[in-house]
């Protein structure tokens, strides 16, 4: 079945039947009615999608690169949040999501292989090899939660307010010995001096500043622990590191608050009871942070607004490419919010 068998059904052209699948503006709602109707009937379900991108000269998808593991985007729930306010934002305006790994393993690289029309580079590597292919092949890029690239639009969330406001929270109560577990250091598992940390993550980057600000500038100097990584069993290590000793600080500052939520585990284990003896912040606001016990005191940022802000300036960036124009790199710094919960107290007295 094609174009022409439908009408030739309908007594109408080729282009009024293309109309009726791509254009329903340009036709009166009865004789668009009538063609899909007939289409129904002969099973016939529209033009070949590939075939119609190649016409327009365009894709209907963009990208968005994550970490090298693709499970990130469904089982970190601030991604996931983050991810559904992207596609209903998108929803409108036709466009697909596809998710890139940002690996380069195997034959198929998605950066370099899958047709899109623009994509977002989310918290991952900036120097990896998809965020190069993406930027050689001159396609709009929108960056999330990474470092502000020059003519390209960037969204960020206010990391370094945020984090500095919770290290001020900390020591408005009291505390003294604190403790830092971030994501994203490079290095064997251990301590670290906080002036010896090599980063690559604009967040975590951003996130150590803040609290830097505020513990400096009250004469504090925390320790900071190194872990492997991100999971649950990495977060615990972490801050074992930080517990399990004599001198274990009163409080912890968590890059996230699935960090957080391992810190608590630990505490658990170790016998330190929180918050009367150890006060946890995270940062993020997920879900997570009211159903663990106690409730976790913490930085929020809207993920939801994140989210509907890069689509829209991801579809702004694809419009001013198609029309030949400058793309608007605007530099966006959404506002983050302390709540404080059941995590954070006073410190024991000594």
């Amino acid at each position: 079945m094609t174009l022409q068998t439908i009408a030739d059904r309908v007594g109408v052209s080729r282009m009024t039947v293309s109309n009726a699948f791509s254009k329903p503006d340009q036709l009166s709602a009865a004789l668009r009615e009538r063609i899909l109707d007939a289409a129904r009937e002969v099973g016939y379900v529209g033009p070949d999608p590939a075939a119609r991108a190649l016409a327009k000269g365009t894709t209907g998808a963009v990208g968005i690169v994550l970490t090298s593991s693709l499970r990130f985007a469904f089982t970190d729930l601030v991604a996931t949040s983050f991810l559904g306010a992207i596609a209903e934002q998108l929803g409108p305006t036709g466009l697909a999501l596809t998710l890139l790994t940002s690996s380069d393993d195997g034959a198929v690289i998605p950066a370099r292989d899958v047709a899109m029309d623009g994509a977002l580079v989310y918290s991952c590597d900036p120097t990896s090899t998809a965020v190069q292919y993406l930027t050689r092949r001159r396609l709009p890029l929108v960056y999330v939660d990474q470092d502000p690239v020059e003519g390209s639009p960037a969204v960020n969330v206010d990391d370094r307010a945020g984090a500095r406001a919770a290290a001020q929270h900390l020591l408005d109560l009291g505390h003294r010995s604190v403790g830092l577990l971030l994501s994203g250091l490079h290095g064997p598992h251990g301590l670290v001096s906080p002036q010896d940390v090599i980063l690559d993550g604009h967040a975590s980057k951003q996130r150590l500043l803040g609290w830097r600000d505020a513990l400096d500038a009250a004469g504090v100097t925390p320790l900071l622990a190194r872990q492997a990584g991100a999971t649950l069993e990495q977060a615990k290590a972490g801050a074992r590191l930080l517990l399990d000793r004599p001198d274990r600080p009163t409080a912890i500052l968590c890059f996230s608050d699935a960090i957080a939520y391992g810190v608590l585990q630990a505490a658990e284990e170790l016998g330190i009871r929180v918050p009367d003896e150890l006060s946890v912040v995270g940062f993020d606001d997920n879900p997570l942070a009211v159903q663990v016990r106690p409730a976790l005191t913490t930085v929020r940022q809207d993920v939801q607004a994140k989210g509907r802000v890069a689509a829209a300036a991801l579809t702004r960036a694809i419009e001013d490419s198609r029309a030949g124009r400058p793309v608007t790199a605007e530099q966006v710094l959404l506002p983050v919010e302390l709540v404080v919960r059941g995590s954070s107290a006073p410190p024991p007295p000594r």
